[in-house]
């Protein structure tokens, strides 16, 4: 694999519920009662430019709150199947008083901007549309 190529694996449990893992060793359930393929899409989404905005907002004050909520509607549509419209990626970010925190209250508009046009992979493969190539082994 090269640096700029990354994968996950993804291993059935049982009837509806599978385990994903990187090579660094994380895991992350899916199906059942733990997180549906569509909410994982909405996190990433929103883990993305969460993590952008919050490096650069933090080195100025670390925030008193720090809330990002991601939302959408899944349609079913014959013409093109099944999929996800009205993303919406909302920030509910606090910081403390005082010019620190007055820095970073400024910053934060811009660090969001920032993020969703140009940093954020995630969001911008979802608007920009990659083909998905899918084969079996």
């Amino acid at each position: 694999m090269t640096d700029s190529s990354r994968s996950v694996k993804i291993d059935r449990v049982s009837a509806g519920r599978y385990v994903v893992s990187n090579e660094r060793g994380g895991t992350l359930p899916v199906g059942g009662d733990d997180f549906t393929p569509v909410e994982l899409l909405l996190a990433a989404i929103g883990t993305c430019t969460a993590i952008d905005t919050d490096t650069v907002t933090s080195r100025r004050a670390e925030p008193t709150g720090f809330t990002i909520t991601v939302s959408g509607d899944k349609v079913s549509d014959k013409e093109n199947g099944n999929r996800m419209t009205n993303l919406s990626v909302t920030f509910d970010v606090t910081f403390p008083e005082g010019p620190a925190g007055d820095e970073a209250r400024t910053l934060l508009p811009r660090t969001v901007k920032l993020s969703h046009d140009r940093l954020c992979t995630v969001s911008r493969t979802v608007e920009l549309g990659t083909p998905v190539n899918t084969t079996i082994a």
